[in-house]
């Protein structure tokens, strides 16, 4: 569960970092969702392997469980505000330029959606 917890939030911090993060507000919150889940994970994963979960007294069938539900919140919230900031791919970069330049070019807007999966 751990390895593939660190692969899925390897792959949507590579995602978010490859667009041109056009709201940093949302997707800045995206990316410190992803990075600080595959941090405790990696730590969490390193006191079984090196054996400190026996020498802690926790109960850690239910720290694996807080864990992973506080993860799955912030990864919802993180969804929720990627799938946002995909939906606005049609809006004018600029409001008062005459170009029409998107938020999101076609490129970004598919690594987005990719990332919002």
């Amino acid at each position: 569960v751990f390895l593939s917890l660190q692969l899925f939030g390897t792959i949507v911090w590579i995602l978010v970092a490859s667009t041109g993060v056009p709201l940093p507000l949302l997707q800045g919150w995206v990316m410190f969702v992803a990075v600080t889940a595959w941090f405790l994970s990696i730590v969490f994963l390193s006191v079984f392997l090196f054996g400190y979960a026996n020498r802690i007294s926790v109960n850690w069938n239910q720290a694996d469980f807080i864990f992973h539900g506080a993860t799955f919140v912030f990864y919802f919230g993180a969804f929720l505000l990627q799938a946002a900031t995909t939906s606005l791919h049609h809006l004018p970069r600029k409001f008062n330029s005459t170009t029409q330049e998107r938020i999101l070019s076609g490129r970004e807007y598919n690594i987005s959606i990719a990332a919002s999966v």
